[in-house]
């Protein structure tokens, strides 16, 4: 085994603009082995379920996670070997037949809405961002993505949104805040914090055994 990689842990409420804060770090980082694990990959597989009751399943509560795969999954990049990444299909809520191929790398940067509340994954992350946006911002970010990338109607992301989004933002991720080395206000438009964020990562990459 080589040198562990740098994982870096990125959370926030849905629509926070996490993604884009992990794409602008990785972009960023001098250095081409970067690999990037979407919690959102890793929902159980509800596929044994009648589609109207997949549509019920609360996706913002930690239940609907495998964590165990996830820790597995993380665990193995450390240990320098490639994992087969699941893919998740957000139309029909459940996890796609087929899967990608993750290298090892240097860096690692995890996103997801509840990333912080599982102890095992807090530990295996280096640095730990937290990702804050105003819910109103969150909610319109919310309704694009989801009217746009996973075609559905208004109404139903509304309802979702008061049901349960909103909700397990309050329990659970808003809660998560406290484990986090970094927060990042407004999003992937706060430069200056994506900047300092970087500067760590590199140095610890720079400083690490050839």
């Amino acid at each position: 085994m080589g040198v562990k990689p740098f994982i870096i842990g990125i959370a926030g409420g849905s629509g926070s603009g996490k993604s884009t804060v992990a794409r602008r770090v990785a972009e960023a980082i001098a250095t081409d082995s970067v690999a990037f694990i979407d919690m959102d990959a890793y929902y159980n597989d509800y596929s044994h379920l009648p589609f109207e009751e997949r549509r019920r399943i609360n996706w913002d509560h930690p239940d609907a996670f495998d964590w165990d795969f996830l820790v597995s999954q993380l665990g193995a990049l450390v240990n320098g070997e490639a994992i087969e990444k699941p893919s998740y299909d957000f139309v029909h809520h459940t996890r796609a037949a087929e899967t990608r191929t993750v290298q090892p790398a240097k860096v690692v940067v995890v996103d997801g809405i509840l990333l912080f509340v599982d102890p095992r994954l807090r530990e295996l992350c280096d640095v730990k961002v937290f990702v804050d946006a105003d819910a109103d911002i969150r909610l319109i970010r919310r309704i694009r993505r989801d009217m746009r990338k996973r075609g559905r109607p208004l109404e139903e992301i509304l309802e979702q949104y008061l049901t349960t989004v909103q909700p397990m933002h309050l329990q659970f991720v808003e809660p998560s805040k406290r484990y986090a080395d970094v927060i990042v206000p407004r999003g992937g438009h706060n430069a200056v914090a994506i900047e300092m964020i970087v500067a760590k990562i590199q140095r610890r990459i720079n400083s690490a055994p050839r």
